[in-house]
């Protein structure tokens, strides 16, 4: 814990927008090595996204949705005297868009029978109007984290 992985000093930003958010997001989609099919999937569901709301530009409202979703707060398991306690912690930065492009991910993932771009473009037009399950997954956390705000002095 605490190296500097690969992925963060070898990272481009995507293809067509040049954003590191989008190229970070694609890693995380991609299976089996299959970049372009990660690609293909991503920016369709930005097709489909500048379809259904012309408003804002689809990387926009990409960006904007996992900015909704990164949770600022949640709780870590402290043992104190044979006792566990959840204890609320702040995240940082990296573990924020890390938590958030995985619940995504398995917001999408666990949904069935449709096109993965499909799924993918719901959810973040959810995600940005603050709802959907990947955002449910962050109010849950920061909830989680106020209910045990008692054991906040255990952090250390």
């Amino acid at each position: 814990m605490g190296r500097i992985t690969a992925s963060r000093t070898s990272l481009k930003g995507d293809p067509k927008h040049n954003s590191m958010l989008a190229g970070k997001f694609i890693n995380c989609l991609m299976l089996d090595g299959k970049k372009t099919t990660a690609q293909r999937v991503f920016y369709d569901a930005l097709d489909e996204i500048g379809k259904r709301n012309s408003d804002d530009e689809p990387i926009k409202i990409f960006e904007d949705a996992v900015e909704n979703i990164k949770p600022y707060i949640e709780v870590r398991s402290k043992r104190v005297g044979g006792a566990s306690y959840q204890v609320p912690m702040q995240v940082n930065r990296t573990r924020q868009q890390s938590l958030a492009i995985r619940w995504l991910l398995a917001a999408i993932r666990d949904k069935k029978g449709r096109p993965m771009h499909l799924k993918l473009a719901d959810e973040l037009l959810a995600a940005y109007k603050k709802e959907g399950a990947a955002y449910t997954k962050r109010e849950n956390t920061h909830r989680m984290a106020d209910a045990n705000k008692a054991f906040a002095h255990f952090a250390w």
